[in-house]
């Protein structure tokens, strides 16, 4: 057990599948929240139906409680791993010449990752928490009105605004996260390893455009 804790390469190859399973959930978590784009009265009765399937199928309820695990591993590893090589080299990653061969966002995935993981406890609290122990009202088919929780809360600029800076730190962190998972794991070649870059930038762009748009398009929709 010692030996797993202290060991860098078993603790970097589980934070990239860790990682990696985030950004399967991100692709999952977005087809669902973009049901909150359709005409209102069909946006509310289909995502709170929605919303009532995952809290209640025991196959997800299940797939949850991995989600959460890898989230904490996730985050514990990062920190794990920063303050090791921080240690280890004596001098800050984003200080030293290897900046002059690195991405910004490369050399600050840390400081990206708290941005997302401070948004993911508000995010937790403000819906997950509420829906799950709120007394949130039942909507006409008797769900929980999880719809109308959400387009309260993206009615507010500041929250929108708390959201795409977000999303933005998420989009960079995907940016350089997907590709060194699969490099970590071993998919590293050059007959491929152009393809995987090109796909992980694609991910990195449409989820992060992706979850921009409803955000924005909810808080224009309420103004006018």
């Amino acid at each position: 057990m010692i030996w797993f804790i202290k060991n860098s390469v078993t603790r970097k190859n589980l934070m990239a599948l860790t990682g990696l399973f985030l950004s399967f959930f991100l692709i999952i978590h977005l087809a669902g929240n973009l049901q909150l784009l359709l005409p209102e009265t069909t946006a509310k009765l289909q995502y709170n139906s929605y919303s009532q399937f995952l809290g209640g199928n025991p196959m997800v309820i299940a797939v949850s409680f991995v989600l959460y695990a890898c989230i904490i591993l996730h985050s514990l590893d990062a920190i794990y791993l920063a303050v090791k090589r921080k240690k280890a080299n004596g001098v800050s990653y984003s200080k030293d010449r290897r900046g002059r061969a690195s991405t910004w966002y490369s050399r600050h995935m840390m400081a990206l990752g708290i941005i997302v993981f401070v948004f993911l406890v508000i995010h937790f609290k403000d819906y997950w928490y509420k829906y799950k122990f709120g007394d949130l009202p039942l909507d006409e088919n008797g769900n929980k009105d999880l719809y109308t929780l959400v387009m309260v809360s993206f009615e507010q600029l500041w929250y929108v605004v708390l959201y795409v800076i977000a999303i933005i730190a998420l989009g960079y962190h995907l940016l350089h996260g997907v590709f060194s998972a699969h490099r970590t794991i071993g998919l590293y070649h050059p007959v491929y390893n152009k393809i995987i870059r090109i796909l992980g930038i694609t991910f990195a762009v449409v989820i992060t455009i992706g979850y921009i748009i409803i955000p924005v398009f909810i808080y224009i929709n309420h103004q006018t």
